[in-house]
């Protein structure tokens, strides 16, 4: 573990420094990893794992998700299986599909757990809500969950391009006594920049709270704000987006990811830099009421309740791509299509 001081608190971290993929290879080297589930996190950590040197098969059912996977390089009969033979081969596993499939697709994981097999989770929902999801662990097996902090595509994306993701990391059961040991190789595995350690429910509650915040509900809602205030007081669609979205995600959030958001400011012209520190105080003060709402319905339980309750619901998918479509076909995001093909490296 190293030491870092983030922000004046010092944090004990996992780095590759100290834990070499080729010591997360030696930790594996008898296990086979089993990835339950192609859809979300499913290709970046299974592809990952596999080009790192470890043994990995997936098990799917059959159809266009099955076939992707076929596609990706998993050979039928070989390293992909129907999800029962897979769960009868592996040692490990990776219980990657959404919240409410887990939810479904439990009792049959649950009977392939023999002891001294590992299961291992890229969220903590499952089990931290297990009074509503029925998903509690033998306890003969290992439980572990590492958490990349994006989405599967970003992680594989980034792997190729020889970066990483940060991931956390965290034991629910060591029934082994090598639980942590083997969590750290698995992250390691899928590609992590640096891994840091938490508990499943911080990593429910953070995640739940994050998604419905700064990463999707937040910037949805203050991007169509922003937009529909331009536009209303006369600025065509086209203005009204680059200045709502395409700078901030084409030329400035690079930049803070780079060096961070003072290193950002720094690099804007003054009359920008004067607007933002006189406004972002104004934001926060607006927004820290709804974030804190937020967080209490996470805590409550009220938002696993939703997803469970909604995203269980046979015509789930339906209704979903009816919610989808009004973002698809809102004229802000039909706007940011034509944007998106104009964009220099299209022509």
């Amino acid at each position: 573990m190293a030491t870092i001081n983030f922000g004046g608190v010092e944090e004990q971290v996992v780095t590759r420094e100290e834990f070499p993929l080729e010591k997360a290879r030696e930790v594996l080297a008898n296990e086979v990893i089993a990835v339950i589930g192609y859809g979300v996190q499913g290709p970046g950590q299974s592809l990952n794992m596999r080009d790192n040197g470890f043994n990995v098969i997936v098990g799917q059912r059959k159809g266009k998700t099955y076939d992707k996977a076929v596609a990706d390089g998993w050979v039928p009969g070989e390293t992909l299986f129907e999800i029962e033979d897979a769960l009868e081969k592996g040692t490990i596993i990776c219980f990657l599909l959404s919240d409410a499939a887990q939810i479904e697709l439990w009792p049959t994981v649950k009977a392939a757990l023999k002891p001294g097999k590992s299961l291992y989770f890229s969220h903590g929902f499952g089990v931290t809500y297990k009074e509503k999801t029925g998903i509690v662990p033998p306890a003969d097996v290992d439980v572990f969950l590492v958490a990349p902090k994006g989405s599967g595509t970003s992680l594989r994306r980034l792997f190729v391009e020889g970066k990483g993701l940060n991931s956390s990391f965290a034991i629910y059961q060591d029934a082994s006594g090598n639980a942590r040991t083997k969590a750290i190789a698995m992250g390691i595995g899928v590609g992590s920049g640096y891994l840091f350690e938490t508990d499943f429910y911080k990593e429910v509650t953070s995640d739940l709270t994050g998604e419905r915040g700064t990463l999707m509900g937040a910037i949805q809602g203050i991007f169509a704000a922003q937009y529909e205030v331009l536009r209303a007081n006369g600025h065509s669609p086209s203005e009204a987006f680059n200045e709502t979205v395409e700078e901030l995600t084409q030329s400035l959030m690079p930049l803070v990811a780079e060096n961070g958001m003072d290193w950002m400011y720094a690099n804007c012209s003054t009359t920008a830099q004067r607007g933002a520190l006189d406004w972002w105080k104004p934001f926060h003060d607006a927004t820290k009421p709804v974030f804190e709402q937020l967080y209490n319905s996470v805590k409550s339980q009220e938002q696993a309740e939703i997803s469970i309750t909604r995203n269980s619901q046979p015509d789930y998918r339906e209704k979903l791509e009816v919610e989808l479509a009004e973002l698809r076909d809102s004229e802000m995001w039909q706007a940011g299509k034509a944007v998106r093909s104009l964009r220099p490296e299209r022509s």
